[in-house]
This record gives C-alpha cells, structure tokens and sequence, in this order.
C-alpha cells in the first residue's frame, strides 16, 4: 500500500559500516507537532511513578486520549489504560499497541528543567518516550482514520519488574478487546539514532531471581573455632556459582548468574548467626532456565553442608523470554524501513539479556517487540542510570512508526 503525507527531514543518517546515506522520513502532520509530543514526554518525565502506582501518568494519558476523540477504559492492570479508535471501515481485523507507563525507584542527577520532581522516581528506561511516542500516533490516526479496523493502544503500568502486562491480561485485555496481533517497541540508547533493530525470535531473556538465608552460630570474632562461621560459607556460595555458566552451559548458549546482595554482620568483632544472599538468573532457552534453577540450588545446599551451615533456598520465576514471531518480525522491519530507510534495519540484532513483560502478551497473541535507536549515549546516560534522559528526536520516528504499522496491517 502507499503510505502518503511522508516527507524527509533535513537530517541525513549514515548507517554504521556503510557509506551509503538514507533520509530519514516521518508523518508530515507527526513531524509539524513533534513540539508538543516532546512537551508530553517532558511532562510526564517530570511526574515519574512506580509499579501500579501510575494515578498521575493514567490521569495525563487518559486525557489526552479523550482530547483526541478515542474511547478510553480504565482500571485494567490496576492502573493500566486502553483507548479503542475504530477506523473508516467495517472491518473486524484488530492490533493493539503497547506502551509501558511506569518509572524506576531512584533518584535523577539531571539538573535540566524537566528532571524528575519526585524524590526516589526517575523516568530512567525512557518509558516517559514510549507513552508520548504512542499518544502522538493516537492524535494521528485519530485525525486521518486512514484504515479498516480497530486500534488498541495499550499503556501498561508496572513494566519495571511488577509484571503489569500479565496483570493485565488476567484482568482480560485479550477477551475484552479482540485483537489479532499485539507490538511493542523500546528505545535503545546503545544503538544510534536512525536506525532500529528486530528478531525473528528470542530478543530477551528469561530473568529469574534466587534468595537464600545460610544459617551457623555465631560468636565472639576471637573464638571462630566455638562457632559455625556463615560468612565464608556464603562467600564460597558466591564464587561456586560462577562456575555454572563456565562449567554447565554450553559455550554457544548465553546465560548469567549474578549474585547481587550479600547481608551479614553487625559489628566487626562478633561472627554472625546468619547471612543472606540473593541474585538474578537470566537465560534464553527454557532448558537453560532449568539448568539454573537446579544447579544454583544444588550447588548452595552442598556448599552449606560442606561449612557444617542450615540454608534456606528460594526461587521465584519471574519474566519469561520475550519472543518474536518471526512473520511478524519481518512485517515490523518492512515498517520500519519505510520510516528510517532499509540500510538501517538490523533484522539479526544480538538479543539482550535483559527481561521485558511483553513476553506475557506475545505468549498470548503474535506480535514482534522493535528497538528504535536513541544514541549513542554516554555510559553515565543508558538505560537504569541516574543521568539518563529519552532522546527527543526520536519521538516523530516512533509515533511514525506506529501509525504506519497500522495503515499497513489495516489497510483500507
């Protein structure tokens, strides 16, 4: 199908390792108004809030859907919002698109105007972007209606590890609203403006966390041989368990096992009765995530009866690997490109070991999860720093995105 009302703006992008040039394109009406998409974000940026906690940002984004003319429900997910626009014609065909709300539990060190005016709440993975990016396309379609279905544009609270989206879908976002496919798109500081990236599978892992107490008996520091130390038994924990990577996963998997609080001790001359230690395990296949699950246990419970210590072990399942499907992988690139130029799709990204709850809905229903290129950053400014802020140029990228992806999977 044509795709009208494009125009390149003045920007040209080279593409790493190429010599070639592509102008970039977006939605003429989207570039006009790419001040008060920006002036969005910015706001939302100064109001951040955490897992299902979203009331303000839910307030903000339903407001402005309602500005637009889209119909809104409310509630799902707890703080969850989904706005329905029906385009010019009788088609039953459905998508939803999918914006994560929420912010991380830290302090910013921006000083710019808009840094956060919450203490302890930082919009730091750029989700203040994806709600602006997605609320600009909405503005789109709902003026030009240039399609034959149903949008659903899904802002999801709780992404950073409360798993709003299976929230969510438990309160029934895919049997109340019928929708075929569902996409997701994330900005990516590591990779630079004007370009994108997608998998035809797995782009993200599963991440798993592990906790243990190790019990001994404490007493004076002078006198170790009258106690059961516990803190050279946790120490050995911690070094034992970097051998499950090197020792049993193969070497052309990936996986990671990091041991991220060790707890012990209240004076320096008294040997604790106890120590706590607790990580995260991230893999990509599911036999890996076993593999982790069962070696990490085995390898503390031998350790501690080794050191003559008790250990209480505990496991939680958390985000399962988010994978694409592979035809609509292929259409997303095909999307993109028309925005960015096809020298700068990446359609063989290396996929991270971070963990996303998109993996929930594309479980669920096809779809593919895209990473729209934000930098380069500085290394004190990628995603989870306390310096990081999303890169407004992108914004009329990703909403043009957006409302292309739609006109091409609706088409009239």
């Amino acid at each position: 199908m044509t795709l009208a009302g494009n125009r390149p703006t003045m920007e040209r992008l080279r593409n790493h390792n190429r010599t070639s040039q592509t102008i970039m394109t977006v939605i003429n009406s989207i570039a006009d108004r790419a001040e008060e998409i920006r002036a969005w974000r910015h706001e939302l940026h100064q109001h951040p809030e955490i897992c299902f906690e979203e009331v303000w940002t839910s307030d903000f984004i339903a407001a402005k859907l309602e500005s637009f003319g889209i119909e809104i429900h409310r509630g799902m997910g707890k703080t969850g919002v989904v706005g329905v626009l029906r385009g010019s014609g009788d088609s039953a065909r459905a998508i939803g698109l999918r914006a994560d709300i929420d912010a991380l539990p830290m302090d910013e060190l921006n000083e710019f105007e808009h840094a956060s005016k919450i203490p302890g709440r930082m919009h730091a993975c750029g989700h203040d972007g994806h709600t602006a990016m997605l609320l600009g396309a909405a503005q789109y379609l709902a003026e030009t209606r240039n399609f034959d279905g149903t949008v659903y544009f899904i802002f999801q609270p709780a992404e950073e590890g409360g798993g709003g989206g299976l929230a969510m879908i438990e309160d029934g976002l895919f049997s109340e609203f019928d929708m075929q496919t569902v996409w997701g798109m994330h900005n990516w500081p590591s990779m630079d403006k004007g370009h994108a990236g997608i998998h035809d599978g797995v782009c993200m892992a599963n991440a798993d966390e592990f906790a243990m107490t190790i019990s001994g008996r404490g007493g004076h520091a002078a006198q170790p041989h009258s106690c059961i130390d516990p803190i050279p038994c946790g120490a050995t924990i911690v070094q034992a368990l970097q051998t499950i990577v090197a020792r049993r996963v193969s070497p052309v998997d990936s996986a990671v096992v990091s041991v991220t609080i060790f707890q012990a001790g209240s004076a320096h001359n008294v040997i604790p009765d106890d120590v706590k230690l607790a990580g995260t395990a991230r893999s990509f296949r599911t036999e890996t995530r076993q593999l982790l699950e069962t070696a990490i246990r085995e390898v503390s419970e031998s350790v501690a009866a080794a050191h003559q210590c008790q250990i209480d072990f505990e496991w939680s399942p958390g985000y399962p690997a988010t994978v694409n499907h592979a035809v609509e992988a292929e259409r997303a690139a095909g999307v993109m490109a028309t925005v960015l130029g096809e020298d700068n799709i990446d359609r063989d990204v290396e996929p991270s070991l971070g963990a996303e709850d998109f993996a929930y809905m594309l479980e669920e229903k096809p779809g593919a999860y895209i990473w729209l290129g934000s930098g380069p950053a500085p290394a004190e400014g990628m995603l989870h720093c306390a310096r990081f802020d999303f890169n407004d140029e992108v914004l009329p990228i990703g909403a043009s995105y957006w409302a292309k992806l739609v006109e091409s999977e609706l088409p009239r």
